[in-house]
């Protein structure tokens, strides 16, 4: 896809995100990011966009709500004026050991990492269709897509990284026929999980 001059929103403003940002911004995107609470990250994140003279809008919202994902890609359009790309990449990642695990702790990666894509995807396809196509870009994980969970405490975290890719997976030929492109990344480690040793750690990279 031609960048210039196209709209993106991109769930979760930090790490990643920041990256992302900069990167659609010098293929000439305008950028709008949401974040929860990170809000130092996602302002540097837009000035990097704005940076490359690309608009940047920063947004907060709590994606658990379902209002707020309706909200940010109609906030995104009325800052931007389109919206071309999605990246559903906003996530809920804490370690809970299973004998600790409470319903909240089981609901958050489930309510931010799959119906939070679901939902922001959504409210977007109107927007993109009015536009004759679109591209949707789901963030997994590297340990969901090799189907063998290495990590114990993260339990919740797995089974929702691995149902954004069968969502991925359901969406491809709802909206194919809208030349809306609907695909997963899944990327390897950013943040270790707790207790990684020096050993691990090596050997994952």
């Amino acid at each position: 896809m031609d960048l210039s001059n196209r709209g993106a929103l991109i769930t979760g403003g930090k790490r990643i995100g920041g990256v992302v940002a900069e990167q659609l911004a010098r293929g000439g995107a305008d950028v709008a990011l949401v974040y929860r609470s990170s809000h130092g990250e996602a302002e540097d994140a837009a000035a990097a966009v704005r940076g490359y003279g690309r608009k940047a809008v920063v947004m907060q919202a709590d994606l658990r709500d379902p209002d707020a994902c309706a909200r940010v890609v109609d906030q995104t359009v009325d800052a931007l004026g389109r919206l071309d790309i999605l990246v559903n990449m906003a996530s809920a990642y804490r370690s809970v050991a299973f004998d600790d695990l409470t319903i909240e702790d089981w609901n958050e990666p489930l309510e931010v990492d799959l119906r939070a894509a679901w939902l922001c995807t959504q409210a977007a396809v109107p927007y993109m269709r009015r536009l004759r196509g679109g591209r949707i870009v789901n963030i997994s994980d590297w340990v969901a897509a090799s189907g063998r969970p290495r990590y114990p405490r993260y339990l919740p975290y797995y089974v929702a990284k691995r149902a954004v890719m069968a969502l991925t997976e359901a969406l491809a030929p709802e909206l194919a026929g809208d030349q809306i492109l609907v695909n997963a990344i899944a990327p390897g480690p950013i943040v270790a999980p707790e207790g990684t040793s020096d050993r691990e750690f090596r050997a994952v990279e």
